[in-house]
């Protein structure tokens, strides 16, 4: 289910970009530079919190969901910086200067964060996929995180248990067409039958509710929250290491903001020195515990 609408993912209670060509000035120095900042502990674009124009003087206001879930934000305290959203919020605004005591909280919907207007914070996360069409109202940021393919079924199912590649290959799929998920399962699994092709996801996961297939692929964050909230038994068998043409998620910002560029240069750094993976370990793969299908 690509991300091109609110998906809330819910992991132990609860519902996971193309670089932008972005208007701006960048941060002049190598990536290196950028992620360890220069001798005086600023950022290595030189801007500190002083120089940044943001909603309070001084502070970065950040946005998430309200509430926020797990692995994204742990118990719904994105203060705590646990979960993999709210420890990126605060590994960027440590490359933008801000302190831990600078960083403000706030809460917005979904649907209002990517629409037109005047927003009362700086910077907003909640898995949004970076579309054309929100780029019209919003800014991104570079990607912070990719998205995987996911195998879902229900206790019970042959693909339960399957734990390769190759132990899906006579499970009968269920996936919506023209979508990543079909490709990486067609070039990942030697199937002994076609998919069943679906217009919608809401009309492949019923396929799977109602037995028409033993099992679906959608993308990872929605695989997890189809087994919490919507499917009874149902189990995320395994992702797909191929993530290339994963929807790919964004940091938002107010259209035209200053901030765009400095941020997207923190996210590239943090990308660059290993942290956005180490974070990705931390709370994406170690938390969910969503075996590699190989």
């Amino acid at each position: 289910m690509a991300r091109s609408s609110r998906v809330q993912l819910v992991v132990g209670g609860a519902a996971l970009a193309l670089a932008l060509g972005l208007a701006g000035c960048s941060s002049g120095g190598s990536a290196e530079s950028s992620a360890s900042g220069d001798a005086s502990g600023q950022p290595a674009s030189g801007a500190g919190p002083a120089d940044l124009d943001t909603v309070t003087p001084g502070k970065l206001t950040i946005a998430t969901a309200e509430p926020a879930y797990s692995p994204w934000v742990e118990n719904d305290d994105p203060a705590s910086g646990e979960g993999f959203e709210a420890a990126v919020a605060y590994a960027v605004a440590d490359q933008l200067g801000y302190s831990t005591d600078d960083v403000e909280w706030a809460r917005s919907t979904f649907d209002s964060a990517i629409a037109p207007g005047a927003k009362d914070w700086d910077l907003n996360l909640q898995q949004f996929s970076i579309t054309d069409e929100r780029k019209e109202a919003v800014d991104f940021s570079s990607p912070y995180y990719t998205t995987a393919q996911a195998v879902v079924t229900v206790a019970g199912s042959p693909a339960a248990d399957a734990g390769s590649l190759a132990d899906l290959a006579d499970v009968s799929f269920g996936v919506q067409t023209g979508t990543t998920s079909l490709s990486v399962l067609e070039d990942s699994v030697d199937l002994s039958s076609d998919p069943l092709l679906f217009n919608s996801n809401p009309d492949t996961v019923q396929a799977l509710k109602g037995g028409q297939v033993q099992a679906i692929v959608v993308d990872l964050p929605t695989a997890l929250y189809l087994v919490s909230a919507e499917l009874d038994d149902g189990v995320v068998v395994g992702q797909f290491s191929d993530t290339s043409g994963g929807d790919q998620f964004g940091i938002v910002l107010p259209k035209g903001s200053p901030l765009t560029a400095p941020v997207s240069d923190a996210v590239d750094a943090l990308r660059e020195d290993g942290t956005l993976d180490r974070l990705q370990q931390t709370w994406l793969s170690d938390s969910v515990d969503v075996p590699v299908l190989k």
